[in-house]
């Protein structure tokens, strides 16, 4: 069984249909102590998806069936996706500029050369682990938000505007010391130690959910 520190491991993932890079890649990873998972297609690799983790994704261009653009495209929308590395030995300017300008990490010419490919990957790798410690965060914020009742959220997203107690308390037809209670148990609620801390805490949400600015 894999434990859970070992399944947190950075995973890089391999696609190319052609056996000596994957095996290349993957031995090159490998020496410097870096999990992977191989796949000979984009198909493939969807099938079996549900192993792969964080990492990045090591991408040939042209593949067998669906593309590796064209795959790219979807999967870049997909709220899992791995910062992906596109591999090449018949890339263009135009293709190049085109996938980094839709997302992609890096855009690399076959013969790939090791250092050049392990930097890439490294920095998709510190990519993939600041947007999941991100998303974690966010998450956590949103769960705390989500346990405020119906006027502790009005009163939260009165109080980050700027709001006095009183000038709430008129506005949602409370009174000073209700709002007041409120007021507190939303910074207990959400662990905001300063008004400052709630403030960050609701942007966060609202870029997240645009639905988080409305206090209905």
């Amino acid at each position: 069984m894999v434990t859970s520190a070992k399944s947190a491991e950075p995973t890089i993932v391999i696609i190319d249909d052609d056996d000596s890079i994957r095996e290349a890649v993957e031995g090159l990873l490998y020496s410097v102590g870096l999990r992977t998972r191989t796949f000979t297609s984009v198909q493939q690799f969807l099938d079996d998806r549900k192993t792969c983790g964080p990492g990045c994704m090591v991408l040939d261009v042209r593949l067998p069936g669906r593309s590796g653009l064209d795959f790219y495209k979807e999967y870049v929308n997909s709220p899992d996706a791995m910062p992906v590395i596109f591999i090449s030995a018949h890339a263009d300017v135009s293709m190049s500029v085109g996938a980094i300008k839709s997302g992609a990490e890096d855009f690399l010419t076959k013969p790939v050369r090791p250092q050049e490919l392990l930097d890439a990957i490294q920095a998709a790798i510190a990519r993939d682990a600041d947007r999941r410690r991100g998303a974690a965060e966010v998450a956590k914020i949103r769960r705390a938000f989500d346990s405020l009742t119906v006027q502790e959220r009005k009163v939260a997203l009165l109080v980050v505007t700027g709001k006095l107690n009183k000038q709430i308390a008129a506005e949602i037809g409370l009174s000073e010391a209700t709002v007041k209670l409120h007021r507190g148990r939303v910074m207990n609620k959400m662990g905001a130690p300063s008004l400052i801390d709630l403030v960050r805490m609701i942007d966060r949400l609202s870029s997240d959910d645009s639905r988080i600015a409305r206090a209905d």
